[in-house]
């Protein structure tokens, strides 16, 4: 019986593992960092765990080879932690990445057997720890980039989003437009500013001869309604731009206005000049998006934040 001849070891590509769960803001902001690891590990094997919604922007990207989506098993269910353990193991990682930085990837580290990979993260115990800085706020870009650089990767930058393209043809767009974005989560309305506001600044844009584009998803379509009915002229697209026509938009808008929200930062990054509005619930120093062109504004309350003060916060439009 004739075999093949075992492939040489110094031909079996490095087994390298990223992991990154959530949020969709922090996901886009971690792109940079992972065409960084991509750099860094040109010709390893590179699997990310993540959860279903980023599968396709994932895959997308060209940093991975494969994507294992991590299905968070309960406390309790210790099949699947066992399931897990053994895929974990079974793999022959040298490397893990953990974009995490979180007490569940750090489990993770815990079900690896010794001798453990090289472990990237905040776990105890792992070959590069990285200890999350104290005293004044630092964003979560600074803080990727010092771990990474832990493992001798230079610093990411500025994520280059151009695989992330659409056909926009449908949406049959006008010449100059703005991005507004109202919505967010619905269990953190006070992130949001006033629906009645978006609409005078929707006016305004419309005066300066820029279509308001309004994004949002379901949650969102009574208050888009609202506003598109109260300015003719802005045009609604909720629940019509999936994650690559986002980006496609971001590329192609003179403007971007919007809450504190995950759309926010692909748009930013994706190019468009943005101002992203903040209350006191979140904080830009530590999660504000990045892109060529992004400017925030904070207020204790949303409620309070006038027209006026968003107008002379507007960056120039393109």
């Amino acid at each position: 019986m004739n075999t093949m001849p075992a492939e040489p070891s110094d031909q079996i590509p490095e087994q390298i593992l990223v992991i990154k769960l959530s949020a969709f803001g922090d996901f886009v902001l971690s792109i940079a960092g992972f065409q960084a690891i991509r750099a860094h590990h040109r010709n390893a094997r590179i699997t990310l765990m993540t959860t279903a919604p980023f599968r396709a922007m994932a895959e997308a990207s060209g940093c991975f080879d494969r994507i294992w989506i991590d299905r968070r098993p309960k406390w309790w269910q210790a099949g699947a932690w066992l399931a897990l353990r053994r895929r974990l193991n079974a793999a022959g990682f040298s490397r893990v990445y953990d974009l995490q930085r979180s007490d569940r990837s750090g489990a993770y580290f815990r079900l690896l057997k010794a001798p453990k990979p090289e472990w990237v993260g905040i776990v105890p115990g792992a070959s590069h720890r990285y200890v999350m800085p104290g005293g004044p706020a630092t964003h979560i870009c600074e803080r990727e980039a010092d771990q990474l650089a832990l493992a001798g990767l230079p610093h990411p930058g500025l994520p280059d989003l151009s695989f992330m393209t659409a056909d926009l043809t449908e949406l049959d767009l006008p010449q100059r437009y703005a991005l507004l974005v109202p919505g967010g989560a619905a269990h953190r309305p006070a992130k949001r500013w006033p629906e009645d506001r978006y609409a005078a600044l929707a006016r305004h844009l419309l005066e300066r001869g820029l279509t308001p584009l309004l994004l949002g998803a379901e949650p969102e379509r009574a208050e888009i309604a609202s506003i598109a009915e109260a300015v003719p002229g802005a045009r609604d697209l909720c629940g019509r731009t999936p994650l690559m026509a986002l980006a496609a938009l971001g590329r192609g808008a003179s403007l971007a206005v919007g809450n504190d929200t995950g759309p926010m930062h692909l748009i930013a990054a994706a190019g468009a000049p943005s101002l992203v509005l903040y209350s006191h619930d979140s904080d830009p120093a530590k999660i504000a998006p990045r892109g060529p062109s992004v400017a925030t504004l904070r207020r204790p309350s949303l409620e309070d934040l006038s027209l006026e003060e968003v107008l002379a916060a507007l960056p120039p439009a393109r």
